[in-house]
């Protein structure tokens, strides 16, 4: 099973993401683990995990999560247009293409 990790700030608005994104999969049939996280937690799972994706709000960090990952996953700051319109769809859309699916 393939595993998204969302890393964010506190967590309200990419739990809503979380969930659009969830529902984006069932109705496709994939069978997939999303999760959000802050930063400070992210080192936990960080080896578990197929792709990360960042939230807006914490692009500033990412050089601290590639750190995390040494290049082993890819890692990307969700688009800002698809994280605020909560576009679950395509941001497991775009979640896949850097998984190679």
């Amino acid at each position: 099973m393939k595993k998204i990790l969302l890393v964010c700030a506190a967590g309200m608005s990419t739990s809503l993401l979380v969930n659009k994104m969830k529902d984006a999969a069932n109705k496709r049939g994939e069978e997939i683990d999303i999760f959000a996280l802050p930063i400070s937690e992210s080192s936990s799972v960080i080896d578990e995990v197929d792709v990360v994706l960042l939230g807006p709000q914490v692009r500033f960090q990412k050089a601290q999560v590639d750190s995390m990952v040494k290049g082993r996953v890819p890692v990307e700051v969700i688009e800002m247009r698809a994280y605020g319109t909560m576009d679950g769809e395509k941001v497991l859309n775009r979640a896949f293409e850097l998984i190679g699916e």
